[in-house]
């Protein structure tokens, strides 16, 4: 019996001995380095000062960074290291900074051309990530509203000019209205929507509703009648110029016949100096004519280029927006 007991315990300290070993091994197992890798969109406004964060590891534990940049032009590379064997291959202004010991990609006055895949490898102490970021611009539109007259119609025009992306315009009233886009080589939008607005609508009641990705509230113009083109005085002015081209050979005839009057009759005829003065106040009017003609045609110049003072907005809140 004894002997039985001894061999029990004998059995009994060897298991819970195995047992402590197989702890151990699991415990101190070393892991390998973390890698990470991120998939994510990023959008810039047009002719800002932008910036890619890579990763959020400090750059005194980074030992490099790598920036691969494929652009619509070009492809080219950007690279920070410890050891100093930095690269920069773009040569456009991009950089790598650091901000508190943070590393990221500053991009100078972001275009159209800046829109592409950046890719990015930050290795450090313990770890290896890598990003891979497609990045896109976005620029408000310049919007402008107005009224015109074609023929018996009167159409309302709504544009809004190079955004990115595409503009939305709406009506506050539906009505046959027709749409254009037209996409510019640069990349920016210019959408237009023309509105034949019926005989029974009154224009102040009528607005334009124009919604673009990057306000957060829709902005809503109202359209106005803009300065009449030039083209159409040249009728009023050719009638004016003729009644005052007739009234001078007129006047001239008269005076000439007054002159031939004077020298065939006798001495005592009028003075000369009598006709200076009216010659003298018919050239100034016509003068003064010419230039008031002038100075129209040059205001009416100025009234068609300037598009935006005759178109208003309020804004209202979008639901869609909030």
């Amino acid at each position: 019996m004894w002997i039985y007991i001894l061999i029990f315990f004998l059995t009994s300290s060897w298991a819970t001995a195995q047992g402590t070993t197989n702890s151990n091994i699991i415990v101190n197992t070393t892991t390998s380095p973390v890698k990470v890798y991120v998939n994510r969109k990023e959008v810039f406004n047009l002719g800002s000062d932008s910036r890619l964060i890579c990763s959020n590891t400090t750059q005194t534990k980074a030992i490099f960074v790598i920036w691969e940049i494929e652009l619509k032009h070009k492809a080219c590379k950007i690279s920070f290291s410890h050891e100093g064997h930095d690269v920069d291959s773009c040569n456009d202004g991009k950089s790598i900074q650091n901000s508190t010991g943070l590393s990221f990609l500053h991009i100078p006055n972001f275009s159209v051309n800046d829109v592409g895949t950046y890719r990015c490898e930050a290795a450090y102490t313990g770890g290896n990530e890598n990003y891979n970021i497609s990045v896109g611009v976005t620029a408000p539109p310049a919007v402008s509203a107005w009224l015109e007259r074609r023929g018996n119609k009167m159409v309302a025009v709504c544009r809004a000019e190079r955004g990115i992306p595409a503009a939305n315009i709406s009506w506050s009233l539906t009505g046959n209205y027709s749409m254009k886009q037209q996409n510019d080589p640069d990349g920016v939008v210019t959408v237009e929507s023309q509105l034949e607005v019926p005989e029974d609508i009154d224009p102040e009641n009528l607005t334009c509703i124009v919604r673009h990705q990057l306000w957060e509230r829709e902005k809503t113009f109202t359209p106005r009648f803009r300065g009449l083109p030039i083209w159409y005085f040249i009728p009023i002015f050719g009638i004016i110029f003729i009644l005052v081209a007739g009234f001078s050979i007129y006047a001239l005839k008269k005076i000439i016949l007054l002159r031939k009057c004077q020298t065939d009759t006798s001495s005592k005829s009028p003075p000369v100096g009598i006709l200076s003065p009216l010659i003298s106040v018919f050239s100034a009017l016509c003068s003064a004519f010419y230039i008031c003609c002038l100075c129209f045609l040059l205001k009416q110049a100025e009234d068609v280029e300037e598009v935006e003072p005759y178109a208003s907005y309020v804004q209202r809140v979008n639901s869609i927006y909030n």
